[in-house]
């Protein structure tokens, strides 16, 4: 019976039944009007045939069109208005106005140093027009005076983690796509409102969509009254509009502006193997030392003024710099990704990195729902001989999903991909390796959510150590994998292969 309230005055069913009542509202409108159906009807295919003309010319990707396109003129009576309700592949102008503080302040607030930019120049002109791209488009520099160590599972970062929050005598920052109450989230918590306790300043940003399933309803005043500053990020509101569609993906931890954390690792107890839900999880995430702490510290605090709606001294937060080098070689460049332009910089990192490998390309990732682009130079990697291995989850998280990434392994094996499952469980790393040279470690997932949607964030690595950091890590993982058969997964049935195709054609809606 307990279980049963839980459900009936839970958040999400409250939300669900909302949208529903919408539905049925509008169904019940057009029924009254029935004796008009033939102006409803021409109305409402006027509007489908606008909106497809729309979606042709709008700078989408060809896959994100189709998906839209078919159900639209299947269903052409509700499909241009359910499309105009909830179908924007970004945020609305009015929504981008409103954001462009964000970008503003991360403009403001961060500047390539020159020395370094020539230093890379003189090393490598191609890892030069990479870090030269990302800093254009999303202003984080790229820096050389900087430690980053590769944590390779969810444990090893709690327990770094946890670890420096203890230390932080200033200020600590967090961002992340989900929390949730349990053994991780309440030790880090015990540790906040100590430092609360002693002075030192936190804040906390969780999404609210990530949360809507694991915390209760206004769980950012109770942080509050804990005296931990806290926002919510694009909060859920009852009703279906596209602003559903743009999430706060990123994992962002900043301490004292000297420490900072990021990657595939949301603080949850499923992350750190506390609980199952599918197999083993397998996570990682990066820390970092050093000037690159900058630019993370700007991302959160450039999204912690808009969603505050206040003016912020950026300085105040900005440590001592190091005087000299902090003893490690290699360049490192935190990037964010955002869908405020039409610039897809984490897709641009991606691409640019597989076009540019000569022997090998190691890849993780949850989900491998990849436009037709991408799999096109994933493709001709292999065809020209570079050794291109990708390993996702044995053990999904979301069928739909799996079976997305599923449809889209024999055309990477026949072009000569090699594809590994993590057998013991799920793989939720995020991460590329390139011929011992570059690594990206983030955010990013390889599907339309995460490259066109998303707030995300990655950090892109040039000679630096964690970059055999990241290659071994990813061998290991390979080692206990089963990889998959050609012969494999075409010994399927018929109507395996149809849903599959259809999944692959909706993939951009998921």
């Amino acid at each position: 019976m307990q279980r049963i309230l839980r459900i009936v005055f839970n958040r999400v069913t409250f939300v669900v039944l909302s949208i529903l009542a919408q539905i049925l509202t509008f169904v019940i409108i057009i029924d009254s009007f029935s004796n008009y159906l033939f102006i409803f009807n021409f109305l409402f295919m006027l509007i489908s045939i606008l909106v497809v003309i729309y979606i042709l010319n709008s700078k989408s990707d060809p896959a994100y069109k189709i998906a839209w396109i078919i159900p639209i003129m299947l269903v052409p009576v509700f499909g241009g208005l359910f499309f105009l309700m909830s179908g924007g592949a970004g945020l609305s102008s009015r929504m981008k106005k409103s954001m462009t503080l964000i970008s503003e302040k991360m403009k403001e607030n961060l500047s390539q140093n020159e020395k370094t930019v020539q230093m890379l120049l003189e090393d490598n002109n191609i890892a030069y027009n990479q870090a030269k791209y990302i800093e254009k488009y999303t202003m984080c520099p790229v820096y050389n005076n900087s430690y980053t160590e590769l944590l390779p599972s969810g444990e090893s970062f709690f327990e770094s983690l946890v670890n420096e929050l203890k230390l932080a005598e200033k200020y600590i920052f967090l961002e992340f796509f989900i929390i949730e109450e349990g053994l991780m989230w309440n030790t880090i918590l015990d540790v906040l409102i100590d430092k609360v306790r002693q002075g030192v300043e936190v804040r906390v940003i969780y999404d609210d969509f990530g949360g809507m399933f694991k915390l209760p309803l206004r769980y950012n005043k109770k942080l509050e009254e804990m005296g931990i500053k806290c926002c919510v990020f694009n909060p859920i509101i009852p009703i279906m509009s596209i602003r559903l569609n743009n999430r706060d993906h990123r994992k962002i931890v900043v301490i004292d502006g000297k420490v900072a954390f990021t990657g595939g690792v949301n603080i949850a107890d499923e992350y750190i193997n506390k609980i199952e839900k599918f197999g083993h999880w397998r996570d990682c995430a990066i820390k970092i030392e050093g000037d690159a702490v900058w630019s993370l510290t700007a991302m959160f605090l450039s999204v912690w003024s808009y969603l505050r709606k206040e003016e912020e001294d950026y300085s105040l937060f900005m440590p001592r710099k190091n005087e000299g080098e902090i003893g490690c070689c290699g360049f490192v460049q935190p990037f964010d990704d955002s869908p405020l332009d039409d610039e897809h910089v984490s897709e641009a990192v991606y691409m640019n990195l597989i076009n540019q490998a000569q022997k090998y390309i190691y890849i993780e990732t949850p989900y491998l729902i990849a436009d037709n682009k991408m799999m096109v130079a994933l493709s001709l990697a292999a065809k020209r001989g570079v050794d291109v291995r990708i390993l996702t989850p044995h053990i999904p998280d979301k069928k739909y999903a799996f079976a997305v990434t599923r449809s889209n392994y024999e055309e990477l094996l026949e072009s000569g991909v090699s594809i590994y499952e993590y057998t013991p469980g799920f793989n939720h790393g995020k991460t590329f390796v390139v011929d011992d040279t570059y690594a990206v470690v983030g955010t990013i997932n390889l599907d339309y959510r995460s490259l066109y949607l998303h707030f995300e964030c990655g950090v892109w690595l040039y000679n630096s150590d964690s970059v055999l950091q990241v290659k071994e890590n990813t061998l290991d993982a390979l080692n206990i994998s089963q990889k998959v058969l050609l012969d494999q997964l075409r010994n399927v049935s018929k109507i395996r292969k149809i849903a599959r195709t259809v999944l692959k054609i909706f993939a951009p809606l998921m």
